[in-house]
């Protein structure tokens, strides 16, 4: 007698209690790392205020990361790393998910190493520990998390993993929309469960990867030169982090999935089967 087939997707289950109302739009947070430095002093000293916070940055990020979300189901909601740390636990519990972006390199103090000649400009440690506490605390609520571009590099250090500081050839230089070459998925990963696919096309714009994998993370795609350009943790709800932008990349269903992927485990949905068209 046969065996009965295997299913083609492992069932999920989501960990998170109590799942929201299938009704309401699920809230996800944005963590942007773009600041820009202003020359002009905007505050006022007063008790409590240091030299940092007088001439307070700007943010600069892509509204396409919002608008990818909207379209995937969510409402967005942008989260400036701004360093005060004391507000995270109160801020995760408000939020559904997690999507953190795109931005400068990390201060590689956080994972151990000096700098690097070739380490890009606008490095900011006060910003990055408070990406790393959004993390750590993500990670501790099960809260849905997609990390895109330098997001996968934040989660991978976030876990005790650490980074190349410099590869070359990583950098397109065409429209951002068009892919730049495959990568290769893991099969039984979440990225193949949303996907469907053995190999994506992406685009690419990082001049950094992972280099030794944290704690908990798996990689789940690598490019054809070898560098990492997915990890996912394989215990958690919906735990992911891609090194391409795939936020710009949705006008392709495979890519799309990604968005949705996060937006159904915000709403307690499982990922049970490949979410493409």
């Amino acid at each position: 007698m046969a065996a009965p087939a295997a299913a083609p997707h492992p069932v999920r289950t989501m960990r998170r209690t109590p799942p929201r109302p299938s009704t309401a739009p699920p809230l996800i947070g944005v963590v942007t790392h773009e600041l820009r430095a202003e020359s002009a002093p905007g505050w006022a000293a007063a008790p409590g205020r240091g030299e940092r916070d007088l001439t307070p940055q700007r943010l600069s990020m892509r509204l396409s990361y919002t608008q990818a979300l909207q379209e995937a189901g969510a409402i967005a909601v942008v989260l400036p790393a701004h360093g005060y740390v004391d507000d995270t636990g109160p801020l995760l519990d408000r939020v559904d998910g997690l999507l953190v972006s795109g931005g400068p390199d990390l201060d590689p103090a956080l994972y151990g190493q000096a700098r690097d000649p070739r380490l890009g400009p606008d490095v900011d440690r006060v910003s990055d520990e408070y990406e790393q506490a959004l993390l750590a605390g993500a990670a501790e609520r099960d809260l849905p998390v997609l990390g895109i571009c330098r997001g996968l590099q934040a989660l991978n250090v976030s876990r005790g993993g650490t980074l190349h500081q410099h590869i070359p050839d990583h950098l397109q230089g065409h429209e951002p929309f068009t892919p730049a070459h495959t990568v290769e998925v893991e099969r039984g990963s979440l990225l193949h469960w949303l996907t469907d696919a053995d190999g994506l096309a992406v685009n690419s714009f990082h001049h950094q990867a992972a280099d030794r994998i944290g704690a908990g993370l798996e990689v789940c795609a690598r490019a054809p030169d070898g560098t990492v350009e997915a990890l996912w943790d394989p215990a958690a709800g919906f735990c992911l982090g891609v090194q391409w932008h795939a936020e710009l990349l949705t006008h392709r269903a495979e890519q799309a999935t990604l968005l949705r992927g996060l937006v159904h485990a915000a709403c307690g949905v499982a990922p049970q089967l490949a979410l493409v068209a």
